[in-house]
């Protein structure tokens, strides 16, 4: 009996630790939703599968032909006209053959390939500028093998956004759009598209990062995403797992040529807002403000007593645009515009640039510690507006004019006078401020990155036009941080701080 008791307690104490081992495992069904490691792997692969094939019929393929033509050779007596060697190549046919003869020749027929997808089923389809760009024919090609010549071909530059229309004989699937504001980075994407000519490939990654700009065009906010991207996959769509285009893949960061891991594409929410103006007027119309912008950096964040990358540095503002009108003034940190914070440069671009034509909006401000409310009304860009021409600089210290000098942190200065305001590109009627004629190796002003032929024109808030003013405005405006100097260096202004 005793032994049987004693065996009955062990088989009471095994029996409970199968109970809790049982529990421990159902909680963990529970927490893993139920699903082994395989079955998770494949429900993913099943995301990715349907996401593709619901795709596909909606992505095209696109090859475009640029005729050959006829340009016009170099004339050999032009090239070296004046020259010792004009009369001596006049009459060599090997010249002539090299140079050619002045008349035309004919060029080459070229080809390119890219892709698109469909965005409306009445046949328009999106796709890069840059792939239909130039081209005299723009043919589309379907999963299916259907072929159609693309027309009305609308193309916004600024944003590498193109739109086609074809006439198809039905409807035709539209990819559904998705937000590229709500993805976020880590999240699983897939490009679809034809690189190297291989149609309807798909390759799967994660968003990298959001809002780059690698100034690959002239209005950028790109997704990075680690998807594979070749040539050939421009202007097909970056989709999430559920099918819905989130970006239109546009380029690559290679040193080969071919994927290296980085590829950038437009976030799909710029590119829907660029296609609806390019759908409705046949081009794009921006707002603008009128500013020369900067990011805020670790060091201007310090001096200016903001967190780092909180806002758009305003370095520059010009005559006769929104910004001057809205009393926006240089040093200003744009926090806010139309209610959505802005953390960036780019950021602030792509708001500015949506906002309703003729309509007033918030503008909130820091200024010298203190918030502010400004009020703007959105103007179209003027066109060309921005591409402005840059002055190259020069050293100075050969050509500038005897004047007073001064050496001060690490750098000799000397006032900015009309004729040294001409030599380096200076406009304006009444240019003012102190120019950098020599920096010490080492010396504050060279971790700065301060050049010969810089213009300080301001210190903190002060304004400079003399050596002398300059010394007393750093003694007065130095801080532990640093100074805060507002510098001209050919055609831009900008910020920088100088470290003690």
């Amino acid at each position: 009996m005793t032994k049987f008791v004693r065996n009955g307690q062990w088989i009471l104490a095994l029996f409970g630790v199968a109970c809790l081992v049982g529990a421990a495992a159902v909680m963990a069904q529970r927490e893993t939703g139920g699903e082994s490691p395989l079955a998770a792997a494949q429900n993913f692969s099943v995301a990715i599968r349907n996401a593709s094939q619901k795709s596909m019929p909606s992505v095209v393929a696109i090859e475009t032909t640029i005729k050959g033509g006829v340009a016009q050779g170099a004339d050999i007596q032009e090239l070296f006209k004046g020259t010792p060697f004009g009369e001596q190549f006049k009459n060599d046919p090997r010249y002539r053959q090299f140079f050619g003869q002045g008349g035309k020749r004919q060029m080459p027929r070229r080809e390119g390939r890219g892709s698109g997808f469909v965005i409306d089923p009445s046949g328009i389809i999106m796709t890069n500028n840059h792939v239909v760009q130039d081209a005299d024919k723009v043919v589309v090609r379907f999963q299916d093998g259907r072929e159609y010549v693309a027309r009305d071909i609308k193309r916004d530059p600024s944003s590498d956004i193109a739109i086609l229309k074809i006439d198809a004989d039905h409807p035709l699937p539209a990819l559904p759009m998705g937000d590229s504001e709500d993805i976020q980075v880590g999240d699983w994407v897939l490009a679809i598209g034809s690189p190297f000519g291989l149609d309807m490939s798909v390759t799967a990654g994660i968003i990298s990062a959001k809002g780059r700009g690698q100034q690959i065009a002239e209005r950028e906010y790109f997704l990075q995403t680690d998807a594979a991207v070749n040539p050939g996959n421009s202007g097909g769509p970056l989709i999430n797992l559920n099918g819905e285009v989130v970006g239109v893949n546009a380029a690559i960061s290679s040193r080969s040529g071919g994927y290296d891991g980085v590829s950038f594409a437009v976030p799909i929410n710029m590119a829907k807002w660029v296609s609806q103006q390019l759908i409705a007027n046949g081009t794009v119309q921006r707002a603008y403000l009128g500013i020369a912008i900067q990011p805020v950096d670790n060091d201007l964040a310090d001096t200016l007593n903001i967190s780092i990358r909180e806002g758009a540095l305003v370095s520059d503002v010009w005559p006769g645009t929104p910004a001057e009108k809205a009393k926006l003034k240089p040093g200003d940190v744009i926090i806010s515009l139309n209610g959505r914070r802005v953390n960036g440069t780019p950021l602030l671009q792509r708001i500015v640039e949506e906002l309703e034509l003729g309509k007033s909006y918030p503008l909130k401000v820091m200024r010298d510690g203190k918030q502010l409310e400004l009020t703007m009304v959105a103007e179209a860009m003027p066109e060309n507006f921005g591409k402005r021409r840059i002055v190259p600089v020069r050293d100075q210290q050969e050509s500038a004019p005897e004047s007073k000098e001064q050496k001060i942190v690490g750098m000799d200065v000397q006032k900015l006078t009309p004729e040294l305001a001409t030599q380096l590109g200076i406009n304006g009627d009444n240019p003012h401020g102190v120019v950098i004629t020599g920096v010490e190796p080492d010396s504050p002003a060279d971790y700065a990155n301060l050049k010969p032929g810089t213009v300080i024109e301001k210190v903190g808030p002060t304004a400079v036009s003399t050596p002398d003013e300059f010394a007393d405005a750093v003694k007065k405006n130095s801080t532990d941080k640093g100074v805060l100097l507002h510098v001209h260096r050919g055609d831009r202004k900008f910020f920088v701080v100088l470290k003690p």
